[in-house]
């Protein structure tokens, strides 16, 4: 049988990635990491659903968002006890199952994927080594060297990359954050439900589509991408 998909033209040239949630299983090892800085700081440590909320962040904007309030001289140290929790762990975190298949099919069909993550250069690096999952991007922006979700610079960044128009970018991705990312650069994009936020809130920002599994994900991606 033949492969029609193999002959349909692409609609996008740019497919970029959210990491976690979205590729890397690590929503709740991040939203326990936050939860236990606060009580090493003796502040009131924030529900599961705050925690979680402020996932795809820069790690300064998601401390001040998940907690409100503090004096501005000890977000530093609490974005320290945050890191120790998060590397203490991070080794143990698994990429969601299906997703080098999926990334794979992706680089047949010659799109340029990328990632645009909350997380640091450091950490990306390292969540990239032990993924195996480097050689398969283009390019990557992190927040400490581009402005943090849900502001545009890091579309725009990877667009003017690559010279591909905001119609034919793709961002792919668990977060309101991420669609609003998205929305914000001219950009469609596509949800993930099974990261850090629900269906509805997800659903109100006009992705796409929103898959419910990495294998959904996969077989949009493949009919309409």
């Amino acid at each position: 049988m033949t492969d029609t998909t193999a002959f349909r033209p692409r609609q996008y040239d740019l497919i970029v990635f959210d990491w976690d949630g979205t590729l890397y299983d690590s929503t709740a090892l991040i939203v326990r990491a936050i939860q236990a800085a606060c009580r090493d700081l003796g502040v009131a440590v924030p529900s599961d659903e705050a925690a979680s909320y402020v996932i795809g962040l820069g790690l300064q904007d998601a401390l001040m968002h998940a907690v409100p309030g503090l004096s501005p001289d000890r977000y530093p140290e609490l974005g320290r006890r945050y890191r120790q929790h998060y590397f203490k762990d991070h080794e143990d975190v698994t990429l969601f199952s299906g997703v080098p298949d999926l990334l794979a099919d992706l680089r047949q069909r010659q799109h340029w994927l990328a990632v645009a993550t909350g997380k640091n250069r450091q950490g990306l690096n390292d969540a990239l080594r032990l993924s195996g999952l480097a050689p398969l991007f283009d390019a990557t922006r992190t927040a400490d060297e581009t402005r943090s979700k849900p502001h545009p610079q890091m579309l725009h960044e990877l667009m003017r990359e690559f010279g591909v128009e905001p119609e034919r970018t793709l961002m792919i991705g668990d977060t309101t954050h991420d669609l609003q990312l998205a929305a914000n650069a001219g950009a469609h994009s596509v949800a993930v439900t099974y990261g850090a936020h629900e269906h509805a809130p997800l659903r109100a920002l006009g992705p796409r589509h929103v898959a419910h599994s990495v294998a959904e994900l996969r077989a949009w991606l493949g009919m309409h991408a």
